[in-house]
């Protein structure tokens, strides 16, 4: 039987992806484990998530440490639990350089907007805001930027007339939910590459 890719999930809330992710290797919809889960947030409700289905979390608070050995603990963790790609799932905090240089290509995110539109904190009030008639969620490669990584996949959800903030976030997050497992499955199941900007699939 063919061993299963290891993932760690990175999150400092909720973990409302995170369950998604799980469920899909669960069902066998993506072949790989989530053998870890990391919070900046010793409270994080997405480590109880973990714990209620039997994944391995890690709570390494970033207070009080600096940068470089708050990350140099998240690496050592992520690679005792010898995991081989990296999910953000609503981690609140960017990825020094070095970091990403230890997972090339192989750390993911998802935005809640459609990217290069509204990146950053608090993207779907943004997208409201600004009175787009189309907003939606992108899973894309990280780099050493702020939601600037190649696109791997969106989807998109209309912006009503008689929609709030918060209800947008709402149809956009159950959008993150199949978009989230479906580029996971992806990029570990289909040869792709990388032109320029663009993720191609073969």
């Amino acid at each position: 039987m063919e061993e299963l890719t290891r993932i760690a999930v990175l999150l400092s809330g909720r973990g409302s992806n995170l369950v998604a992710l799980a469920d899909a290797c669960a069902r066998g919809e993506i072949p790989a484990e989530i053998a870890l889960v990391i919070s900046n947030r010793a409270d994080a409700p997405g480590l109880d998530r973990a714990r209620e289905r039997g994944i391995p979390v890690a709570a390494i608070p970033g207070k009080g440490l600096a940068r470089e050995e708050h990350e140099r603990l998240v690496v050592a963790a992520i690679e005792a639990a010898k995991t081989r790609w990296v999910c953000l799932a609503g981690y609140m905090r960017l990825l020094s350089p070095a970091f990403i240089a230890r997972f090339p290509r192989r750390i993911v995110n998802i935005h809640p907007a459609l990217l290069p539109s509204f990146p950053g904190l608090d993207a779907q009030r943004q997208a409201w805001a600004h009175g787009v008639k189309v907003s939606g969620c992108t899973v894309h490669l990280v780099d050493a930027g702020c939601d600037s990584g190649p696109i791997v996949l969106q989807r998109t959800v209309p912006v009503l007339d008689d929609d709030t903030s918060e209800t947008l976030a709402a149809r956009i997050l159950e959008q993150e939910h199949i978009a989230y497992p479906t580029a996971m499955r992806m990029l570990l199941t289909r040869a792709w590459r990388l032109d320029g900007r663009r993720v191609i699939f073969e």
